[in-house]
């Protein structure tokens, strides 16, 4: 079973995680179904279905003869918890509806960590409810949650990118976080789906398998290194990202990035992933030093011209 020639059906393939996975599922020779709300250029192996987690029809169309399901999707950053709400929770109960109603079995999400502090941020709450209707589906599921993910095509750490080709890296005050490149978490998604494996009703935290993972500022200085500048991080005191914050939503309201939402998120000091949860080694480990993929993404950046 292991080999065996896959349909996958993926929500969330215009993103940046989804991205990576259609193309290392086609590299596989893997056929791919997935949703889009715009229009896409043909392209070979992938059947794009119009529409969205809120549609149905369309959910049906997407699973209609797969025999997977990997739900990548989800709202990172919303106005409030109902924001949160829509795009985590209910989306994530009317993929696992469709798939049921389908017949199909094999489930795989892709959480957060955050989910670990479902009391910390709307955020939190959000994935960690998702969880929990996976959990309970009856579905032969697996639950991964990713920390930081970077790599190419990412719009969440390019600003710390830009920051490094100043020399001036704005940081959290303190605490540690995980990481872990695209190109290898997406390599895990896809390890994990064979029906013989042991990873069904599992929880799955990879990284790049840096032990206690890193400190913000030794992050930042590996980000200047991949943009070839030195850099000096430099801590920001919450009190400055809780004003940041409200003048965020002053200026753009529900448009806002930096919101009080992903400030207790970022506030928080330790988003290091469990030893525990790590994926099997036989079944998967990371294969990107850190230090050459952030390289590859700035690289990526500098291409795309987003980066000098």
């Amino acid at each position: 079973m292991r080999n065996r020639f896959r349909t996958l059906a993926v929500t969330g393939g215009t993103g940046f995680v989804g991205r990576h996975l259609i193309d290392a599922a086609l590299s596989q020779g893997h056929l791919v179904r997935a949703l889009t709300r715009a229009p896409r250029p043909p392209r070979d192996g992938v059947h794009w279905i119009y529409g969205s987690l809120e549609k149905t029809q369309a959910l049906q169309q997407l699973v209609a003869g797969a025999d997977a399901v990997v739900h990548v999707a989800g709202v990172i950053n919303a106005a409030d918890r109902a924001g949160f709400a829509i795009g985590n929770v209910e989306g994530t109960m009317a993929i696992v509806d469709a798939t049921r109603a389908a017949g199909i079995r094999r489930f795989v999400h892709v959480s957060s960590l955050a989910a670990r502090e479902p009391r910390l941020s709307d955020y939190g709450w959000s994935k960690a409810r998702a969880e929990i209707i996976v959990a309970a589906s009856a579905l032969d599921w697996t639950i991964v949650r990713p920390p930081a993910v970077f790599g190419p095509g990412d719009r969440e750490m390019l600003e710390l990118f830009r920051a490094a080709t100043r020399g001036l890296v704005p940081l959290p005050p303190g605490g540690r976080l995980s990481v872990i490149a695209a190109q290898d978490l997406v390599r895990l998604l896809l390890a994990i789906l064979p029906d013989d494996d042991d990873s069904q009703a599992a929880i799955y935290e990879p990284d790049d398998g840096r032990p206690h993972g890193w400190a913000h500022g030794e992050f930042a200085q590996a980000i200047g290194h991949a943009v070839g500048r030195r850099v000096r991080p430099q801590p920001v005191p919450a009190w400055v990202m809780h004003a940041g914050a409200k003048l965020d939503a002053m200026v753009r309201g529900p448009n806002a990035k930096l919101t009080a939402d992903r400030v207790r998120y970022f506030l928080h000091d330790n988003w290091v992933v469990n030893p525990d949860f790590r994926p099997p080694a036989h079944l998967w480990r990371a294969q990107l030093a850190t230090l050459d993929a952030l390289a590859v993404a700035a690289e990526s950046y500098r291409e795309e011209g987003l980066l000098r």
